[in-house]
């Protein structure tokens, strides 16, 4: 589902999100909620993350549901009960679009009680902030935009300058992916492909030192080309350690192929590999 990757991202991206949301780039770490005593209640769309003084509670949702402010109140007390010294943080963050009401819903009431929670919907932020810290570029497209396709592009072009090849590798199967919600999927795999990269500062400044050796060499073109092609394996690969993670987190099959796009031989392949390893 949507949710893990957004989970994946505010695990590895910590201090990105934190920076975002807290305005401050704290260091966190996860919390498990078997930590909290009790049973998580759908563990998926959770995240919990830790620092010295503070908890901060995610939850991404891509539908509306009518059991979030319950369980925002939920994991308050159950935080406050392990950690009456904590302050707590808790945000949900809405992906798609929608007109429901239950988006704009952040408090939970009955009568003698009521909890507050923040309410992020992704459609009303500017894209300006996700394009500041690569844990959020994959946010993006799903911000405040006229033009989707053209954000996608600006995003890829944040991605090709991410010096890391694993982080961009990861980043940009993650992007791919939430693009789905909003984009056809043949402009996503186009823009974070080839035609982005050729139009990059990067991208240029390899092609030129390529042609520059082929020029001595007489090999320009094929150096050029397996430049592109690599880059292309690169997002391949980002997609591919995705789609582990997912299978790890006990996502159906069927589910994995759905949002990585990958065939279900490749996503048996891979199952078979985890199996191996364990």
């Amino acid at each position: 589902m949507f949710d893990n990757i957004c989970k994946f991202l505010a695990e590895n991206f910590s201090t990105d999100f934190a920076t975002w949301l807290l305005g401050e780039p704290i260091s966190l770490t996860d919390l498990s909620p078997s930590e909290l005593s009790l049973e998580p209640i759908r563990a998926d769309a959770l995240i919990l993350l830790e620092s010295a003084e503070l908890v901060l509670h995610l939850e991404f949702q891509t539908q509306p549901d009518v059991n979030i402010p319950f369980r925002m109140i939920d994991y308050r007390l159950r935080v406050y009960r392990r950690f009456p010294q904590k302050q707590m943080r808790q945000v949900v963050i809405y992906l798609k679009e929608t007109s429901s009401e239950l988006v704009q819903q952040n408090t939970f009431s009955i009568p003698g009680t009521r909890h507050e929670f923040e309410v992020i919907r992704l459609w009303e932020q500017p894209t300006e902030v996700f394009l500041r810290y690569p844990g959020l570029f994959p946010l993006a497209v799903l911000g405040q935009t006229d033009d989707r396709a053209s954000t996608l592009q600006q995003v890829a072009q944040e991605i090709i300058g991410i010096p890391d090849q694993r982080l961009q590798n990861n980043v940009a199967a993650a992007t791919a992916i939430l693009a789905g919600l909003v984009l056809e999927k043949e402009l996503i795999q186009r823009v974070l492909r080839r035609d982005n990269m050729r139009e990059s500062v990067i991208y240029q400044e390899i092609e030129a030192e390529a042609q520059a050796k082929g020029r001595a060499e007489g090999k320009a073109e094929g150096k050029a080309e397996g430049r592109a092609e690599g880059k292309a394996e690169g997002l391949q690969e980002g997609i591919r350690q995705v789609a582990v993670n997912l299978l790890k987190s006990q996502m159906l099959l069927a589910e994995v192929v759905r949002v990585t796009g990958l065939s279900i031989e490749e996503v048996e392949l891979l199952q078979k590999e985890i199996e191996g390893d364990l």
